[in-house]
């Protein structure tokens, strides 16, 4: 699967219900470097109830200017929530299902 192909697809819970869609996805790096690349795993996505779009670097809680961007941005992602790749069930190019009690957490990245 094509990262671009999930950005955009519905998130619902393993009853069903939508609760957004994939706004970002987290990756973590494990390792040095190797010659070119650091190998990445994914961590888990973005979920956004109200829109797909970018969060343009604005998750990190020290980005803020220019001031009406940033509060435009965080006001529009709002109630935004990281799952973690053990909590998704099934991820495909129609969408992601969540496992029951999946935890949500913050999606604003720490300092």
């Amino acid at each position: 699967m094509i990262l671009n192909d999930l950005l955009g697809t519905d998130v619902v819970d393993s009853t069903g219900q939508r609760l957004g869609e994939v706004s970002d996805v987290r990756f973590a790096l494990d390792a040095a470097p190797a010659q070119l690349l650091s190998r990445a795993r994914m961590v888990g996505v973005v979920v956004c109830p109200r829109t797909a779009t970018s969060f343009l670097g604005y998750e990190r809680m020290d980005v803020n200017q220019p001031w009406p961007l940033a509060q435009l941005l965080r006001w529009r992602h709002r109630g935004s929530f990281l799952v973690l790749w053990e909590d998704i069930a099934v991820m495909g190019p129609d969408g992601v299902r969540l496992r029951s009690e999946f935890t949500a957490y913050e999606s604003t990245l720490p300092r």
